[in-house]
């Protein structure tokens, strides 16, 4: 068994039924991965719905230090998002539950299943403003610094809960 460990960063977002309710939850479940421990979590985020329509979001970025391999971490989080009720009826619809690996270490992965850093992270506030309540140094491999990418879309609004 390998142990050693990495430093993850997992989105964490939703916006049908009682959102927040559901994202404490997942970010609960993320406390008990195995072979993980959760580090820390940002605070909750309200943002408008980015390339879809429906009720706004509650968003957020945990800190986990984990030795599951990326593909199996996914694997995970795709667990606990299905435990949510989590449906994929077409691209970017409104979700109870969406967990995304943003980054993993720092790692580059593009594969058909995982694509580390996520591929739009550096264009989401929604992602941004929680990822650097938590880490503000913070660089996307292969984009820079995550502070930046933030300067850059002031135009979506977004609240701390």
């Amino acid at each position: 068994m390998d142990t050693r460990q990495t430093v993850a960063y997992i989105g964490i977002g939703g916006n049908l039924g009682d959102a927040r309710a559901t994202v404490e939850q997942a970010i609960a479940r993320l406390a008990g991965l195995p072979d993980s421990r959760l580090l820390r979590t940002s605070s909750l985020y309200r943002t408008a719905p980015v390339d879809s329509g429906g009720d706004d979001y509650v968003n957020a970025v945990s800190q986990i230090s984990t030795s599951l391999a990326p593909l199996e971490l996914l694997y995970a989080l795709q667990r606990i998002e299905l435990d949510h009720g989590r449906e994929r009826p077409y691209r970017n619809a409104p979700r109870t539950l969406d967990l995304d690996l943003l980054l993993y270490g720092e790692l580059r992965i593009d594969s058909a299943e995982l694509c580390v850093p996520h591929p739009r992270m550096a264009q989401r506030a929604f992602v941004l403003a929680p990822l650097l309540d938590i880490e503000p140094a913070i660089d996307i491999p292969g984009i820079g610094a995550a502070q930046a990418c933030l300067a850059r879309i002031v135009d979506q609004p977004i609240s701390k809960l």
